[in-house]
């Protein structure tokens, strides 16, 4: 049976690179893939595009894109081994269950790949329904500038301090966030402090 999976971890931890080489697994063995990222997401000049230099092409979801009708035309026309998603954040509550049914009823593997939290340390509402559905959550790592594991993403103002308050989605990549473990991004905002209080 089919699988949703959800890789996640902070910025710069090789989430897409790890999305387009699962990818190139399944098509180096002539099985073909569907590959989708956000469509908010407007940054690369292809749709998937990884630090390292990979890029490829990808369909566009936005809030109102049915994943389920648009897998299973291209399933129906062109059989799909898998399902790929990047920037998985961006998912709608509800389009995560199309990515669960997906699995379930059409029989074909989901990889979601994207960030947990935003700069806040809130889950994204697409991460969070992935936490709760998906079969396989497996994370990846990114480090921060100490060695220890990066688990929060840090936005920075133009000035290069720290930001606290805004809007939960401001897309960019190095110029604008910054992965921290949960210390140096407490430290960067002040947040240990005794009158200190968390961002909302």
């Amino acid at each position: 049976m089919a699988k949703l999976y959800f890789y996640y971890a902070s910025m710069n931890a090789g989430k897409s690179t790890n999305l387009l080489q699962a990818d190139f697994n399944y098509r180096e063995r002539g099985m073909e893939t569907m590959r989708w990222t956000a469509a908010i997401d407007t940054r690369a000049v292809a749709p998937i595009a990884s630090r390292i230099g990979l890029s490829a092409d990808a369909h566009l979801f936005a809030p109102e894109t049915d994943l389920w009708a648009a897998v299973t035309a291209c399933h129906a026309a062109t059989p799909l081994a898998c399902v790929l998603v990047d920037e998985a954040q961006f998912l709608t509550h509800e389009q995560v269950w199309q990515c669960a049914r997906v699995a379930d009823a059409a029989n074909i593997p989901v990889l979601c790949y994207g960030l947990r939290t935003d700069f806040k340390g809130a889950l994204f509402p697409g991460s969070a329904a992935l936490l709760g559905l998906a079969d396989s959550l497996v994370e990846l790592k990114a480090v921060c500038h100490c060695g220890r594991k990066a688990t929060m993403n840090l936005r920075l103002s133009d000035e290069g301090g720290a930001v606290q308050q805004g809007d939960q989605t401001q897309i960019g990549g190095n110029e604008r966030y910054v992965a921290l473990c949960r210390r140096h991004f407490a430290d960067a905002l002040d947040l240990y402090r005794p009158d200190a209080r968390a961002p909302r």
